[in-house]
């Protein structure tokens, strides 16, 4: 089977849509259609069926995705192994603000372990942004949050979200704000939509203060006691408390997974995403 094709498959898999298939590939929907005819013809199977307007993957391509994505990784592996003593281009890491101090370091210190003389850049933004800039191939490689039941990246940490405050601020003093005081990543944020249609289902008075992509930012003026936030368990740092035991609205789980681009770095495919994944986990207390 051929590995552009496989390739072609997985980012389907992966984002759901063959249109961002065809973005992250550079290639036209016709021709990801005939690639995905053509590992039909190799299979000797449909690999896909309609539900409604979408497609869906039947047995025999759910099948196959875990045959690709083996076949795939071993091909990077390959040419990773062929090409570590060459000179290549920085390796370009997108990462959410939010992770840059709880996971990004992690992934640094394996990259530099398995690549040690290979460069690196670090470009941060939502996790939106960052898929939008794998789709035009100006990453690598994203740090990114995504849905418990999506099957995008490779899995680095299930987690949960939770109400924060400054350590300097009371629970009496939220509980008697009126309105409270939101302080909140932005509307694209999982966090920001749940925690906002929370409080209105609820009938609890509330002001957004401030929305804003820097995790910075928001931690800052929670540490001043300007308001609380909704944020994954990751985010929480110095200064920082979760509101525990509060009559807030329940916050979702969500996974932080890596996501390759489809084009991969020619040292960093989906075998190291793999194994990085693997020990991002075994590293964990």
């Amino acid at each position: 089977m051929d590995i552009d094709a496989l390739r072609s498959f997985i980012a389907f898999v992966d984002t759901g849509s063959f249109t961002r298939a065809a973005k992250q590939t550079f290639r036209t929907q016709s021709a990801i259609s005939m690639q995905m005819k053509r590992l039909e013809e190799d299979t000797g199977h449909s690999l896909f069926v309609k539900e409604g307007r979408n497609l869906a993957l039947t047995e025999q391509g759910q099948q196959l995705v875990s045959y690709a994505r083996r076949l795939v990784s071993l091909h990077d592996e390959a040419l990773g192994h062929f090409s570590a003593h060459l000179q290549h281009p920085p390796l370009t890491i997108g990462c959410p603000d939010d992770y840059a101090e709880s996971i990004l370091p992690s992934m640094v210190d394996f990259i530099r372990r398995e690549l040690p003389q290979q460069s690196l850049r670090i470009i941060c933004d939502c996790s939106t942004q960052l898929r939008l800039m794998l789709d035009q191939g100006k990453i690598d490689i994203a740090i990114l949050t995504r849905s418990p039941d999506a099957e995008e990246g490779y899995l680095l940490k299930h987690d949960i979200g939770v109400w924060v405050k400054g350590d300097d601020v009371t629970y009496a003093e939220i509980e008697n704000q009126t309105p409270l005081s939101l302080l909140l990543y932005e509307p694209d944020c999982k966090f920001h939509s749940t925690a906002i249609d929370g409080l209105e289902k609820q009938g609890r008075e509330y002001r957004l203060v401030c929305s804003s992509s820097s995790a910075t930012a928001i931690k800052s003026l929670l540490r001043r006691g300007q308001g609380i936030s909704a944020m994954a368990v990751s985010s929480v740092s110095y200064g920082l408390d979760i509101i525990e035991n509060s009559n807030l609205p329940a916050l979702p789980s969500v996974d932080i997974v890596l996501a390759v681009a489809p084009v991969p770095h020619p040292v960093f495919g989906s075998h190291l995403a793999a194994k990085l994944s693997q020990r991002f986990f075994q590293e964990k207390p």
